[in-house]
This record gives C-alpha cells, structure tokens and sequence, in this order.
C-alpha cells in the first residue's frame, strides 16, 4: 500500500449529517449531489464521506457520519443539506481500488504508518469517492482514503 503525506485544498461543501446504516451512502450521495445540482450550483468534484465512529466500536444504529459534495457558487443550507468550508489540511492518504465495504485495511495501514511514523491524527477518517458505482464495476471503484494529521514534535 503506498501512503503519502499530502495537502488538501480548502473547498466549500454541502453536506447531510448521517446516522445508522452504511447501506443508505449511495441515497444520500444522490440527495446531496442532487440538492447541488437543483441549485445550479457547479460541482468542483470532492465527493466524500467523514466517518466520525467505526462499526467495531459502535451498533449500526449508532454509526455517525457525514456525506458532501465540494461545489462552486453561494447558497444556503436548507433542510438536511448543510454548507461548510473545508480548510486545507495535511493528510496522509492511500488509493483503495475494489468495493467500498472492503476499505477497512487500507484505514488500518495508514493508521499503523501514523502511529510509527511520529504523526499525531488530528481529525476522522474521509473516504473520497473517485468514481461512481453507477459507472464502473464494483471491482473497479476507486477511494483515497484520507487522514488529517500533524507532525509531532
């Protein structure tokens, strides 16, 4: 697995906090991008999920995460869909290539390349979704998965 450190560009977001099943990513991706697009607003291509617990730590009614899309323009939040800006940050990031549910060791590798690597992780895990489920096989999805850090020391 090849791990980089890396700056992400600051974006403006608009985004749905989420609650329970994993299963409903896809439904909520659609709403937000959905929303975006109703508005004529301009997508800037950050389709993303933060993941603020874990299915090991936590029931699947408890899982909280959030999902966006960065876009270009002025609007306000209405209903379920927030908007936000993101600052830039420095990550550590791995491509993971295959089906979303099977994404759980690259987050584990770069955790593990943090800890002996004198990083301090300063922020919840983010999947970028690089394509779409609706365009490639599932054999073939694309996710960078990204962890905000600092240097310690």
């Amino acid at each position: 697995m090849d791990i980089t450190e890396k700056m992400v560009e600051g974006v403006k977001v608009a985004f749905r906090k989420c609650r329970g099943s994993y299963e409903r990513i896809p439904e909520y991706i659609e709403e937000v991008a959905g929303w975006v697009i109703g508005k004529g607003l301009q997508m800037t291509g950050r389709v993303y999920g933060t993941y603020y617990n874990s299915p090991d730590e936590v029931s699947e009614e408890e899982l909280r995460y959030e999902i966006g899309v960065s876009f270009a323009g002025e609007a306000e939040p209405e209903g379920n869909i927030k908007i936000k800006e993101l600052p830039p940050m420095i990550v550590l990031a791995a491509l993971h290539q295959g089906p979303y549910t099977e994404v759980g060791p690259v987050i584990q590798g770069i955790v593990e390349h943090a800890l002996q690597n004198s990083y301090e992780i300063t922020g919840p895990v983010t999947e970028v979704y690089l394509n779409s489920p609706m365009e490639v096989d599932e054999s073939e999805l694309l996710t960078e998965v990204q962890i905000p850090v600092k240097r310690r020391g």
